[in-house]
């Protein structure tokens, strides 16, 4: 019983109101020290860099910009009291700030998106080594289950010719893909449309891309709980063996895809086997895969020759 107190008043401390930060003044510098403390007390395998960027960008400007001798005002401790609130609790550091980069773009964020990460970026590399000579041309670009509009609108931001079209079953989803359009001057080129997969998507296009739903159901409770209560399950859940989605696609990507066209897939970590399978079975053919930043496959290639 004694332990059990034990832990209550050390999380109950934790999650009070910030009792480090209710002393002024306070430095940027102190400030990150403290937050890093707490942090690391709550099992944050980040707590240094988390506290960096969450006082600072509770400080406004550029993060990496700051003098942290700097004294902060009670606005800003107010804000710092608030995120450490948050990150404590397990809501990832830009979730809490509502935006993440991608491809050195920033992306806003909403419950309706996936929060877009460096490992997806292996579909970007993937697209410019697989059509390297095709960077100037008017190119038709779709990208399936868009969520945030990241891959397309990087893909846009890299084929300066290009236009293209995001699918996704959430209209909040598309909603905020378009306005990352805007945010990322790419809009001009770039729609949105509410829809389950290739439903009412017709044409052929130069480049397919999607980052599909590949957690199977059983997983799902299991995962991070800054994946599992804060990425929305829509975007997650790929059915009984993960691999529904890519069921789905290796259906209809051949009467979607250009003779010279290239579809680019991410998956999961141990699926390269099953999803090329699926794939060809539908008719693809598998021209090669890219890796991660952690050395796993995770972007497949495939064309219809």
């Amino acid at each position: 019983m004694a332990d059990t107190d034990a832990r209550t008043a050390s999380t109950d401390a934790l999650a009070s109101p910030c009792p480090p930060f209710g002393e002024t003044p306070l430095s940027m510098l102190e400030a990150r020290r403290r937050l890093t403390s707490d942090f690391l007390r709550s099992g944050s395998e980040s707590a240094a860099l988390d506290a960096r960027i969450l006082v600072e960008a509770a400080a406004g400007g550029v993060i990496g910009n700051h003098d942290p001798f700097a004294v902060l005002e009670e606005a800003v401790i107010a804000r710092i009291a608030g995120f450490r609130v948050r990150r404590i609790a397990g809501e990832p550091v830009w979730r809490i700030l509502g935006e993440r980069e991608f491809w050195g773009l920033p992306f806003s964020l909403s419950n309706a998106t996936l929060e877009p990460r460096p490992d997806s970026e292996s579909i970007i590399e993937a697209a410019l080594e697989t059509l390297s000579g095709r960077r100037d041309d008017a190119l038709s670009i779709l990208d399936l289950g868009t969520g945030s509009g990241c891959l397309l609108i990087a893909l846009l931001s890299e084929f300066r010719s290009a236009r293209g079209l995001g699918v996704d079953v959430a209209p909040e989803a598309c909603e905020t893909a378009m306005s990352n359009a805007v945010r990322n001057g790419v809009a001009e080129r770039a729609q949105f449309r509410v829809g389950d997969w290739v439903s009412g998507v017709s044409g052929v296009f130069d480049l397919i891309v999607s980052n599909p739903p590949y957690i199977a159901t059983a997983e799902l409770d299991s995962l991070p709980v800054a994946v599992r209560d804060h990425d929305p399950t829509l975007a997650l859940d790929g059915g009984a063996d993960g691999l529904a989605a890519y069921r789905v696609l290796a259906a209809a990507l051949p009467g979607l895809l250009g003779a010279a066209g290239v579809a680019i897939l991410e998956i999961g970590a141990g699926q390269a086997r099953e999803v090329v399978a699926i794939m060809q079975a539908g008719g693809l053919r598998h021209r090669g895969e890219r890796h991660d930043l952690g050395g796993h496959p995770r972007a497949q290639i495939f064309g219809r020759t």
